[in-house]
């Protein structure tokens, strides 16, 4: 059985920083691209970071580049999103996601594609 668990989410005052881990099992981990995906109520899925299978490449929404880096640890099974210089648009539940590849299952995020966590909420203070 796949499991996808979040880890990290919380408050956190705007100009601040925050992790955000995930791990997954039941699945071939180095097998899988990686990517956090967010929501806003009312609003659609967005695609936030995405890493490659093996790590070397990586994507980011324009809206976090340069604030939020993401990792993955092959050999403990994990993906991380570091979140720095957050603001109040950060705000949203942050869904971890194993998908075949950083395509399509990341530009357009549905937890019909791929396996997803139940996701971890942040919430920024201003």
């Amino acid at each position: 059985q796949v499991q996808v668990k979040e880890s990290g989410g919380g408050l956190v005052q705007a100009g601040g920083s925050l992790t955000l881990s995930c791990t997954v099992s039941g699945l071939s981990f180095d097998e899988q691209a990686l990517a956090w995906i967010r929501q806003v109520p009312g609003k659609e899925y967005e695609g936030v970071s995405c890493i490659s299978r093996n790590g070397i490449s990586t994507y980011y929404a324009d809206f976090v580049k340069g604030r939020f880096t993401i990792s993955r640890d092959n050999a403990k099974n994990t993906v991380t999103l570091h979140m720095g210089n957050v603001d109040s648009d950060d705000s949203a539940k942050y869904y971890c996601a194993a998908i075949a590849s950083c395509s399509s299952d990341y530009y357009y995020p549905s937890p019909e594609y791929g396996y997803w966590g139940q996701g971890t909420q942040v919430t920024v203070s201003s």
